[in-house]
């Protein structure tokens, strides 16, 4: 079971983290693996759980002393990563690495990874609902969703590099499918 990853991927406002954390209830062998970033915390976020917060500056220069698996500037001066000593640091409890990540790091995780991945993307049955979930969230200002929105349309055409595409249009279902193929990998 050791040195496997699962990464889930898609466009904000998709479900990929409420169906990670269900994924997470049901295999104690998995851990979250903590995303860093330079933005600032929303809501109740807390450094070392929902992310590692650092400044742009700060992660600039972990980028200079190739401190990740892999990073992504994904707006100006908004940068988001995975850090190499969170991926040794589950792998030496001999956990499987649970990644809840943007489209692009899901990419670059796959390709890293490679057949120790399992690379899931999740998408909103539509744009219209996509935006009704950003809403709803009311932790962003409409500015920022329409900005999310609009990126959307450009990370579904990366839809095809994932191994696995899952249409988030029932909760119940997406579970389901989520589960299905998350057990598979793990039984390989």
């Amino acid at each position: 079971m050791s040195n496997k990853v699962v990464i889930f991927s898609a466009p904000s406002g998709s479900g990929k983290s409420t169906i990670v954390n269900h994924i997470l209830k049901l295999h104690p062998e998995m851990e979250f693996s903590i995303s860093a970033t330079s933005r600032l915390p929303r809501g109740e976020e807390q450094n070392g759980k929902e992310y590692w917060f650092f400044t742009a500056d700060e992660f600039r220069q972990m980028i200079s002393e190739d401190k990740f698996v892999e990073f992504e500037e994904v707006y100006a001066g908004s940068f988001y990563g995975t850090l190499k000593s969170e991926v040794e640091k589950i792998w030496s409890k001999d956990h499987v690495i649970i990644f809840d990540v943007d489209v692009k790091g899901g990419v670059n995780l796959k390709k890293y990874f490679g057949d120790q991945a399992l690379s899931v993307f999740v998408q909103a049955p539509s744009v219209e609902e996509l935006r009704r979930r950003l809403i709803s969230r009311n932790t962003d200002s409409p500015e920022a969703i329409e900005r999310r929105v609009a990126k959307a349309a450009e990370e579904m055409t990366y839809a095809p590099k994932f191994d696995y595409i899952l249409v988030n249009d029932d909760l119940q279902t997406a579970y389901a499918e989520s589960e299905k193929i998350v057990d598979e990998f793990l039984s390989r």
